[in-house]
């Protein structure tokens, strides 16, 4: 687990490859659904807009590629986000990014807490269950271990953002 892919050699210009259409499909996804960062998740990737984001992701790549367990974790990551994001973008698209969040916003406020919670844990968990099956029957074997690795950070990652939305939709309903 401790391999190390020397820059510019084959194995780091793959994983730099990789990384670069992972990372680019994240950011192609996010533009598509939500061209202002109203409706990111992620409150840090919003502050920073696109121009820092972009130069992050350059550096974060450049250095990833070396370490091909983190960067095929991060790669797997960001290809399931991309896709989580596709999935929506036309919607959020056609309803415009404000539009969309306060339909977003009303139909979470509508339903009970409990059956919010219940859905999302079992989306998460399926997810995080695929990967983490992945890293048990595929052995030590880096590729699997490091897939399994990415889709349960995806899980992860999911359930914290999407908390951390209704948690504060549901603080900011509390207000008015």
């Amino acid at each position: 687990m401790d391999e190390y892919a020397p820059i510019l050699g084959k194995e780091y210009l793959a994983l730099f490859a990789l990384l670069v259409f992972a990372r680019s499909m994240d950011f192609l996804s996010t533009w598509i659904a939500t061209p202002n960062l109203v409706l990111e998740g992620n409150p840090f990737a919003k502050k920073m807009g696109w121009k820092w984001g972009v130069l992050l992701n350059v550096v974060v790549v450049i250095l990833l590629a070396q370490w091909p367990l983190s960067a095929i974790v991060i790669a797997t990551a960001s290809v399931m986000v991309a896709a989580r994001n596709f999935q929506s973008a036309w919607l959020m698209r056609s309803l415009g990014e404000e539009l969309y969040r306060n339909w977003h916003g009303e139909r979470i406020l509508e339903t009970p807490l409990a059956l919010y919670l219940f859905c999302l844990a079992g989306n998460t968990l399926l997810t995080a269950g695929v990967g983490g099956a992945l890293m048990y029957f595929g052995g030590m074997r880096l590729v699997p271990l490091a897939i399994g690795m990415g889709v349960v950070s995806y899980a992860v990652a999911v359930a914290f953002y999407t908390l951390l939305s209704v948690w504060r939709l549901r603080r900011a309903s509390r207000k008015i």
